[in-house]
């Protein structure tokens, strides 16, 4: 399994930032990257847009999309993990190209959300590479939900740079 170090470290090799949106993970996956001594040369930021019209307001995501889906969606992950890409390279002045988007939105519990059940979750990388998203299904309490999804999307991202 793929760790926050090695992650960090194959980001600088590629030359590449990365940017990140999350929702059910509160900025557990920022806070385990910022764990690694020398982050900061990789990690440009974070926005924990937790409520549902701050991923609208924030990030970028279509209004009507989350009127219509809820917050738990393949297409909200991507549009959240698509907005902070381009506002981080945009505030930063970075190249779009050298930078990846990251999101994570779903549903940690205790109860269902807009219909769907705990435990649902999606993460998107968008860069360079294209645009990838993945539907996941995890068990547990809510904080091992929420643990589940920084570690699947450590493992995703890797994954995602090849």
């Amino acid at each position: 399994m793929t760790d926050a170090k090695q992650l960090i470290a194959k980001l600088a090799s590629k030359g590449l930032f990365v940017g990140l949106a999350e929702s059910l993970t509160g900025g557990a996956l920022c806070s385990e990257l910022v764990s690694v001594p020398g982050a900061s040369k990789v990690v440009l930021g974070s926005i924990v847009a937790y409520q549902t019209g701050l991923k609208s307001s924030a990030l970028g995501v279509s209004a009507d999309l989350l009127s219509a889906v809820g917050a738990a969606d393949a297409q909200v992950a991507v549009q959240m993990a698509e907005g902070i890409r381009s506002r981080l390279a945009l505030q930063l002045l970075k190249n779009t190209d050298d930078v990846i988007g990251v999101s994570t939105t779903g549903v940690a519990g205790p109860d269902e959300q807009d219909g769907k059940p705990v435990g649902l979750v999606f993460i998107s990388v968008v860069g360079r590479k294209g645009i990838q998203v993945w539907e996941e299904r995890f068990s547990g309490d809510r904080q091992a939900i929420r643990k589940q999804t920084v570690d699947k999307a450590i493992e995703l991202i890797w994954e995602y740079l090849g």
